[in-house]
C-alpha cells in the first residue's frame, strides 16, 4: 500500500523540480492502493510542492456549453477525474475563470498565474494559465494516462494557429463568480473530431528526443513532460505538417 511519505519519495526519485510549477492530468484507479484514498495523494503532491508551485485541470467542457453555458467557478464540478474535483475545493487553492478549460492551483503566485483566463475567447490562450506553463518552464505529470490526455498539446496547436483546430464562431458562455457576479466569455471551441485521441502517436519520438521520460507514482506509469522542449519539438514537427494529428496512424520512420 502507498503512504504519503512513499509518494514523495517517487515524486523526488523522478527528479520532480519542488521549486517549480507542475500541472498534473492523472487517472487515480491507475495510481493503485493509497492508505487514506485520494485525499492522501493530493497531500503528497501538495506537501512536496509547498515551496513551488501545484496545479490541476478543473475543466467542464464536457457539459458547459451553447445550450448550458453557464459556468460556477465555486460548484461546477471537474469532467476530468476525482483528484481534479477534490483539489480544486481544498482550502487555498484557486480556481481560474475560463469557463471550459479552467485550472487550479495552490502555492508560490498561484493568484497571478491563474488571473485573466476570462478575457481570451479560447480554451488555451498563450496569455492563459496553458501558455505560463511554458513561460515558467513547468513540467507536466501524466499519472496513468498518456499524451491523449495532454491538453497543452492543444496550447501549441493554437499558438501557431493550425487550421481546422478550432471553431469559427462563438458561443456565448458565462462565468459565474461566487457572489453571483456574471462574466460573458465569448468562446471557440476546439473543433470536430477529437484530435487529441491522435496525440499518442508522437510519445516514442518524444521519448528519444528527451522531451519527455517515464516513472512510477504509486502503482501508475507517469510520463514526465518538459514543456520547453515540447513545445520545441511540436512546433517544429505541426510547421512542416500541419495534419500531423488528423489521422491515427502511426508516424512513418
Amino acid at each position: 500500500m502507498h503512504t504519503k511519505h512513499s509518494l514523495m519519495k517517487q515524486l523526488e526519485n523522478a527528479a520532480i523540480d519542488k521549486y517549480g510549477t507542475i500541472l498534473m492530468h492523472s487517472s487515480m484507479k491507475r495510481i493503485g492502493d493509497v492508505a487514506g484514498g485520494a485525499d492522501t495523494v493530493l497531500d503528497a503532491l501538495s506537501q512536496y510542492m509547498q515551496e513551488g508551485l501545484l496545479v490541476l485541470p478543473t475543466h467542464t467542457w464536457s457539459y458547459v456549453n451553447a445550450d448550458s453555458p453557464k459556468f460556477y467557478v465555486e460548484s461546477s464540478p471537474v469532467c476530468v477525474g476525482i483528484l481534479p474535483e477534490l483539489f480544486r475545493q481544498r482550502e487555498g487553492v484557486l480556481r481560474s475563470l475560463h469557463p471550459t478549460h479552467s485550472v487550479a492551483a495552490l502555492g508560490q503566485d498561484a493568484e497571478s498565474f491563474i488571473t485573466g483566463a476570462e478575457r481570451f475567447d479560447t480554451p488555451c490562450h498563450r496569455e492563459s494559465a496553458w501558455g505560463k506553463l511554458l513561460d515558467r518552464k513547468a513540467q507536466i505529470l501524466l499519472v496513468g494516462v498518456d499524451q491523449r490526455r495532454n491538453t497543452f498539446i492543444h496550447g501549441i496547436e493554437e499558438w501557431i494557429d493550425i487550421p481546422g483546430r478550432m471553431t469559427v464562431g462563438h458561443e456565448n458562455l458565462y462565468t459565474i463568480l461566487p457572489d453571483g457576479t456574471e462574466i460573458e466569455v465569448p468562446s471557440r471551441r476546439h473543433h470536430g473530431l477529437s484530435w487529441s485521441e491522435h496525440f499518442w502517436k508522437v510519445e516514442s519520438l518524444l521519448e528519444q528526443q528527451g522531451a519527455i521520460y517515464k516513472a512510477p507514482f504509486g502503482d501508475a506509469d507517469m510520463w514526465v513532460c518538459d514543456t520547453v522542449k515540447l513545445t520545441h519539438i511540436l512546433t517544429d514537427m505541426l510547421l512542416q505538417n500541419p495534419d500531423l494529428f488528423s489521422d491515427n496512424e502511426p508516424l512513418q520512420d
